[in-house]
């Protein structure tokens, strides 16, 4: 596997029932990219994202998965070493994934969960340095203010900011995004994207991210990749992706996917 590889998928296929949601993909995710993963609902975006981590098992076959140049899983059995290659990978899923019940503050300093003993998070006692790491995250993100509030009383943008203080404070080499935007307003989608773009470039983290706006795909990603019932459709720059490639990828009705006013 390259050295400046994050992720490495060859061959990979999942099938739930008759369905086969990924068809021997395979693909390599730069370290330091910003990827965006497109496609109709159903292909396969977030099974791809899932399969990542470990969080969904591919078929048995020649298929295998690695990140950070370690096996991830392979012959539908997954690595003993997953649990340390997941505190290297950050997970924003689509519905925040907070604790409603707890603070903000508690919900981001999850993050250092694997890195101080497990009694400490229990009971809430983060040493010093880390307690300030986690007001720095919340900081950094926009949501310092909040950091005393209860997850549950607070809008889906401040809890997916607190998602991604989550990912800072847990010190991820990568982040993988399913969806993070699709529950939230405009201007709290545009802030989130915003924030994702801003980890890529500015701390060099490899994002991998799902969308169904493809508008957004193409401000704030590098490269994008299109999947189509379970296998590739297209794989490349923003500027590749002309309306007759989005139109044999969503079909003709792919305007709808698109906000007012984008024109590829």
């Amino acid at each position: 596997m390259p050295s400046d590889a994050a992720f490495e998928l060859h061959a990979v296929s999942k099938t739930f029932g008759a369905h086969r949601a990924l068809d021997r993909v395979t693909l390599t995710v730069a370290a330091g990219e910003m990827l965006a993963l497109i496609g109709p609902s159903g292909s396969g975006k977030s099974t791809l994202l899932r399969a990542l981590n470990g969080l969904v098992r591919i078929d048995r076959g020649e298929g295998w998965v690695e990140a950070f140049g370690e096996p991830v899983q392979g012959e539908e059995r997954v690595s003993d070493r997953v649990r340390q290659l997941r505190g290297r990978i950050g997970f924003i899923f689509q519905q925040f994934n907070l604790v409603g019940r707890l603070s903000l503050y508690s919900n981001a300093a999850l993050g250092l969960l694997g890195r101080v003993p497990a009694w400490r998070g229990v009971l809430g006692l983060w040493p010093r340095a880390e307690a300030q790491g986690v007001m720095a995250a919340l900081q950094r993100v926009g949501v310092a203010e909040y950091a005393g509030q209860r997850a549950s009383t607070l809008s889906g943008g401040q809890q997916q900011r607190g998602a991604i203080a989550r990912a800072l404070v847990q010190k991820a080499d990568a982040v993988l995004a399913d969806e993070p935007v699709a529950s939230l307003d405009p201007a709290s989608a545009r802030r989130v994207m915003e924030l994702l773009q801003d980890l890529n470039r500015k701390d060099g983290l490899t994002v991998v991210v799902t969308l169904h706006q493809v508008d957004f795909a193409l401000r704030y990603c590098s490269r994008i990749v299109a999947l189509q019932e379970g296998k590739l459709a297209y794989d490349g720059p923003p500027s590749g992706l002309d309306r007759n490639c989005l139109v044999q990828i969503y079909g003709p009705e792919f305007e709808d996917v698109l906000v007012e006013g984008q024109q590829p």
